[in-house]
């Protein structure tokens, strides 16, 4: 079974930016991958797909200012977050998902401050 680990959250201020890091224990080739994120107090929503087919979609709350990337050869998922908001504070999720079966990471948080 893959685990996944996040890095890169921390404090920054409204406006900057952060670049999360997703490490998978094995292969994600064929697998489609994700960022979710959970604000305090709501339900854990989804942010950003990349899928193994290179198809990308994000939510239209981070469209224009977040890009997603993956590297294979890493076994690493990417979340670039420009001109952050007070609004993209909370714990950032990687997930990955392949033939039905779903993983999730521990989270790392991002708090904006404003």
């Amino acid at each position: 079974q893959v685990q996944l680990v996040e890095s890169g959250g921390g404090l920054v201020q409204a406006g900057g930016s952060l670049r999360l890091s997703c490490v998978a224990s094995g292969s994600i080739f064929g697998f489609n991958m994700g960022w979710f994120r959970q604000a305090p107090g709501k339900q854990r929503e989804w942010v950003a797909t990349k899928a193994y087919t290179g198809y990308t979609t994000f939510a239209d709350s981070v469209k224009g200012r977040f890009t997603i990337a993956r590297d294979d050869a890493k076994n690493t998922l990417y979340l670039q977050m420009n001109s952050l908001k007070s609004d993209d504070t909370g714990v950032y999720y990687c997930r990955s998902e392949t033939r039905g079966a779903i993983r999730w990471g521990q989270g790392t948080q991002v708090t904006v401050s404003s």
